[in-house]
Formats: C-alpha cells, sequence, structure tokens
C-alpha cells in the first residue's frame, strides 16, 4: 500500500523536498492555529494532554515519501512547538511520539497481507509503549510530578496516545486514499 514516487517519472529528490516543505508548513499552521484558535480538544481524564491533527501531515509525508521526509516533518513540528511554546520538552514528547507513529507504521510496511491493519496497529503501540516509557523518565524530573503518581498516570497516557495515533493515522489514510488517485505511474499529478 506504499506509494512510491520514483514510478511517477519525475524527479523524485525535488519531488520529496517539495513534499516535505508542504508537510512541515501543514504541521506549523495546524499547530498555531489550534492553539491561537483554542481548538485543541483536552484529553477528559488528564487535561494537561490535548487531541489535535499536528500528526496528520506527519503520517502523509510518511506514506507519500518514506521514513526520512516523516522524520524530517516531525523536526519540523517540533521546532514549530518549541518556537511558540518555548517548552523544549512538551515539544520533545509530541514530536517524538508522532515519530514514533510512523516508524511503527514503516515497521508494518513489511507485511504483505493485513498491511494496513498491521501498520495501524504496530504505529498506535510502539507510540504506546515508548511514550509510557519516556513519561517515566521525564515525568518525575521536568514537572516534577511523584513517581508513584506517574506510574498512575501511565494507563492515562497510554490511553491519549493510542487515541491520537488512530486520529492521525485514520485521517492520514482516509486523505491519502482521496489524493493518492491524481498520481498516476508515467504522468505527472500536476498536468
Amino acid at each position: 500500500m506504499k506509494f512510491n514516487i520514483q514510478c511517477l517519472g519525475m524527479a523524485s529528490k525535488s519531488f520529496r523536498i517539495a513534499l516535505t516543505a508542504v508537510f512541515g508548513a501543514l504541521v506549523v499552521i495546524f499547530d498555531y492555529s489550534f492553539k491561537i484558535l483554542q481548538l485543541k480538544i483536552p484529553f477528559p481524564w488528564f487535561p494537561t494532554l490535548k487531541f489535535d491533527f499536528t500528526g496528520v501531515p506527519i503520517v502523509l509525508s510518511y506514506l507519500f515519501c518514506d521514513i526520512s521526509c516523516g522524520g524530517n516533518v516531525s523536526l519540523v513540528a517540533f521546532l514549530a512547538i518549541y518556537m511558540r511554546s518555548g517548552d523544549a520538552v512538551g515539544a520533545m514528547t509530541k514530536s517524538l511520539a508522532e515519530f514514533l507513529t510512523i516508524f511503527g507504521m514503516f515497521l508494518g510496511a513489511r507485511f504483505k497481507k493485513l498491511r494496513r491493519s498491521i501498520q495501524y496497529l504496530l504505529g498506535a503501540f510502539l507510540r504506546c509503549t515508548i511514550m509510557a516509557l519516556v513519561n517515566l523518565i521525564v515525568l518525575p524530573v521536568y514537572p516534577g510530578i511523584p513517581v508513584n503518581l506517574v506510574f498512575q498516570l501511565i494507563p492515562l497516557t497510554m490511553a491519549f496516545n493510542f487515541i491520537q495515533a488512530s486520529i492521525s493515522i485514520l485521517v492520514a489514510f482516509f486523505i491519502f486514499d482521496k489524493v493518492k488517485i491524481f498520481f498516476k505511474p508515467g504522468k505527472a499529478w500536476f498536468q
């Protein structure tokens, strides 16, 4: 189900750079507009965590290009969140969580049967488990949450990460399926 830009007969390096720039710009627009317009939806059981659509362009960059494009767009997400908020730890955890989502999808793409389902499950699973470990390290140090409370929060943060990964992956799959019809082998999509 992975889309291969090289089959388009275009200068794939230029196309990859352009797509990375477009998806990076979308990450910045989504982050700033959702924050300014207060459209981020708080997670009911832990309101400091908020749902947004910043992960959708990151997943789309992976689907249209590859893991390196997705990684670059994740880096743009880190820079955008850090520049907006000044919170390096929050920016790092958000961009790391989104990168783990696409890395899990990347690992799932190796399976031929049920590829999308496995990509979805591995993306969500990797994000949830690694971010639980990151929270065990970061939360006691950065905001100073007691370790016993961090252990109690882990199921909530895992539920949040599963829902956020589901939003990013499922919305990106939907958009990808609607847009990929414009990319026909041997014909540039803009002609």
